[in-house]
């Protein structure tokens, strides 16, 4: 057993993290009291700390912040990406460097430590991220379980036990415990300064947007092109789908293996790619569009987890900054005949797009909606629009 404490701490213990090879990181507890067992993975980006914890695709891990200085813009109400915040789809852990620091901006209504309390979120503080995030870099993301006890009492062995016998995300299919439980219809469209979210009263298209985990800000995006957003559950049939009669199609971001969701999401993806409906992933959605294309997933070494990742967009030739977050990836040798490589990863040649050739079917790894992040990628959401309108324009539809 290796025991890391940080060397400035002052007082004992309140907080623990406990990796399945039985390391034991100690540092002082904060949000939520109790413990929680998941992967452990770090992000990069420098803001939108909210953002990520709320992301339901980070369910079922512990998110490591490598940007030290944590709190400082406080929380709010607005900036929630799950669907429901009152079901706390998203990071069961989080770890931070530094102690929690005051909020100091005008849209907080809350510090973060209430904030991730109120969630249910287990945080540990004080310890050394850099030395963390170079043993996830080494060794891959651990199974970790994440404790927080004011009084520093602790059950180590038991904890190492949960730790090594938890069985990780392979084969976990995590979609249906984070997706909406009814279908409904979203007009929210994105912030502007000063004027808050905006609402969509005259939509000029009818997207279906299947929910594998989505986030807010992709669909305030493509409502704000235009659309009437109607959300579905990840397990709704292409029947009832079609039967909304949608212009365009979207498969929305995620957690967990693609594989496990694509034991039903696939054959529902294979009927729906029948019809001339565009069609449009992001992140669990690329995946699985890649599967029910004959392409193959596979688990990630430490995954991609940060608002600075250089992607090549071959159809443009250009490279653009963006926001990951994922830990499976489509096996870019494994894509059959007629499906193309859109896009790859500048850091380590992995595949970040796909499309269909001939058809207005395609999907990327990354978030382009950001959030947080750069706006590079915001073009992929008018490439659909401009798909779905090419359709919509057709002879044959023009007159319905």
């Amino acid at each position: 057993m290796a025991t890391n404490t940080a060397p400035w701490a002052t007082q004992a213990p309140t907080a623990v993290l406990v990796l399945a090879d039985g390391t034991v990181i100690e540092g002082r507890g904060l949000g939520a009291t109790g413990s929680a067992v998941a992967e452990v993975c770090f992000n990069t980006a420098l803001t939108g700390y909210q953002e990520i914890l709320t992301d339901p695709s980070y369910a079922g891990q512990i998110v490591t912040f490598t940007f030290p200085h944590i709190g400082n813009i406080g929380t709010n109400d607005e900036d929630a990406e799950d669907l429901n915040p009152a079901a706390h789809n998203g990071a069961v852990g989080a770890v931070f460097k530094a102690d929690i620091t005051s909020p100091s901006n005008y849209r907080a209504t809350s510090d973060l430590d209430h904030w991730l309390k109120r969630r249910g979120v287990v945080a540990i503080s004080g310890i050394d991220t850099r030395a963390l995030t170079a043993l996830i870099r080494e060794k891959g993301s651990p199974n970790a379980v994440i404790a927080h006890s004011p009084d520093g009492k602790f059950d180590l062995e038991e904890l190492k036990a949960r730790a090594a016998g938890w069985p990780g995300l392979v084969g976990l299919d995590l979609a249906k415990e984070v997706t909406s439980g009814q279908s409904s219809v979203w007009r929210e469209t994105p912030w502007v300064w000063n004027e808050g979210y905006g609402e969509q009263t005259a939509p000029t298209m009818h997207v279906v947007a299947v929910d594998y985990g989505v986030k807010r800000s992709i669909l305030r995006i493509i409502a704000g092109l235009g659309a009437k957003v109607t959300v579905v559950p990840a397990t709704t049939s292409a029947e009832d789908i079609l039967a909304m009669r949608p212009d365009g199609i979207f498969l929305s971001n995620g957690p967990g293996d693609p594989a496990a969701t694509g034991e039903y999401a696939v054959p529902t993806i294979r009927d729906l790619l029948k019809t001339d409906i565009p069609v449009f992933g992001i992140c669990l959605g690329h995946q699985m569009l890649a599967l029910a294309l004959g392409g193959k997933t596979e688990k990630m070494h430490q995954g991609h987890h940060g608002a600075n990742h250089p992607v090549k967009d071959h159809t443009t030739g250009k490279v653009e900054i963006v926001s990951m977050n994922h830990g499976f990836a489509v096996d870019a040798k494994s894509l059959p005949e007629g499906v193309v490589e859109t896009h790859v990863s500048l850091f380590d040649g992995s595949n970040c797009g796909i499309a269909l050739t001939g058809r207005p079917v395609f999907s990327v790894q990354h978030h382009p909606e950001a959030s947080p992040g750069p706006q590079d990628s915001h073009y992929l959401f008018r490439r659909f629009v401009e798909a779905i309108r090419a359709r919509q324009a057709e002879p044959a539809l023009a007159g319905q």
